[in-house]
Formats: structure tokens, sequence, C-alpha cells
């Protein structure tokens, strides 16, 4: 898995300094082959620090809409559509999207191909829950900005934004992805026009390490 995580950041950087910042997940899914062992995050179950916030919450839902942003192989979107909420999941990557609905033939997830930064109008305040784990910490900072005004602008009045990252403080420097964010960068949600509800820093065993996460909720 070291070794897999660092062809991603060594392939991710190759498109980065190419100018095509975002095109690198196509090609890493595509020549996985459906070996999930090929793409680091795909530990093939939820996340367990979203897992923890729905059962802390008890969130169950009915009716409700939700949206996954950049979903993978989709286990989060799975988990959410088993609690009752509407599920629309998006990936920029044709592979993963196949993928997912080759994973799950019998889902009730609305799986898409979509562009985070360049997805459908009919989108505008559209979900009452939408959560970003993991999607912002893998773009170029540039791109981060325009990509939190975009998530905010997906989510429904009265509704809920669940961000899980990477953190790290504003002295850390950043170098290859994942770029975990800063305080400052997630509270950018704020300028986006949501209201911050709770900011969780803190450490999240992971195998045979700890990554320093945040974990943050806020409502429209």
């Amino acid at each position: 898995m070291t070794e897999n995580r660092a062809y991603v950041q060594n392939l991710a950087q190759q498109y980065i300094e190419a100018g095509k910042p975002k095109e690198w997940f196509e090609q890493l899914y595509s020549q996985a082959n459906n070996d999930n062992t090929a793409i680091p995050w795909a530990e093939m179950k939820p996340n367990h620090n979203l897992v923890q916030w729905l059962d802390h919450h008890n969130i169950q839902s009915q009716e409700k809409t939700a949206l996954t942003i950049g979903c993978g192989l989709g286990d989060d979107a799975e988990e959410l559509s088993q609690r009752g909420f509407k599920v629309t999941a998006f990936d920029i990557s044709p592979s993963a999207i196949e993928w997912c609905k080759n994973r799950f033939p019998n889902s009730h997830v609305n799986y898409l191909v979509a562009d985070l930064l360049n997805p459908p109008s009919t989108w505008n305040q559209t979900f009452d829950f939408i959560l970003e784990s993991y999607t912002l910490q893998a773009l170029p900072p540039e791109l981060s900005l325009p990509a939190i005004s975009l998530i905010a602008n997906f989510l429904a009045p009265d509704g809920t934004l669940l961000v899980i990252c990477r953190g790290r403080n504003m002295e850390d420097q950043l170098d290859k992805v994942p770029y975990p964010l800063t305080k400052n960068d997630v509270m950018k949600f704020v300028d986006a026009g949501l209201s911050l509800v709770d900011f969780e820093d803190y450490l999240d065993y992971e195998r045979s390490s700890s990554v320093r996460r945040f974990r943050v909720t806020f409502k429209k």
C-alpha cells in the first residue's frame, strides 16, 4: 500500500505539472483494472469517520436528498442510501463510476460522471445533505476556493454539509497530493454563505499510523 501511495502521488504530480490537475483520477482508476488495492483510499467499506458522525447524530433520513462528492468506489454513498437518503454520487472518473455500478448492481444510488468544477446547473440549492470527504485535499490549493463555493451552492436551504479531510497548520509545507487543509481553508465555507456547527480536530488512527483529521459540520 505504501508503494501504491507513492505511485499515486507521483502520478498526480505529473498531471498537475502538465496543467491537467484532474485527469489523473481516470488514469488511476482505469489502470487499476478492478484491483482495489491499487487505490490507496479504497477500503471497500464506508469511511469510519463518516459512520461515527452518522451514528453520533443518529442520522436516519426519509426522502431527503444527499450528494456524495468524488464518490470513488461508492461505499460512503451506499451507507447514506442504506440510512434512507436519496443519494446522488459522482466522480470525475468514468472508470470509477462503472466500478461502482458493477459493485452495487441493485443500488438505489444515482451514480454519475461529473466534474466538481463544472457541475450540472440543476444541482444548485438541491441537496439536503452533502458529504465532501477527501476530494478537496486531492486538488491543488488554487482549485479549492472555486470548489468550496460550488459545494456550498449545492446545499438546499437548511441543508447540512459534512467535510472530512486531512488537517494541517498554516506553517506546514505542502508537498504532494494529498494537500491537507488548514482551518482557514475549511472556514471558507462560511465565506461562501454557510454557518459553522461543529469543528473537530483529531488524530485518526489508520493502519499503523495516525493522521490529523478535520471533521466539520456546516448548515445553510
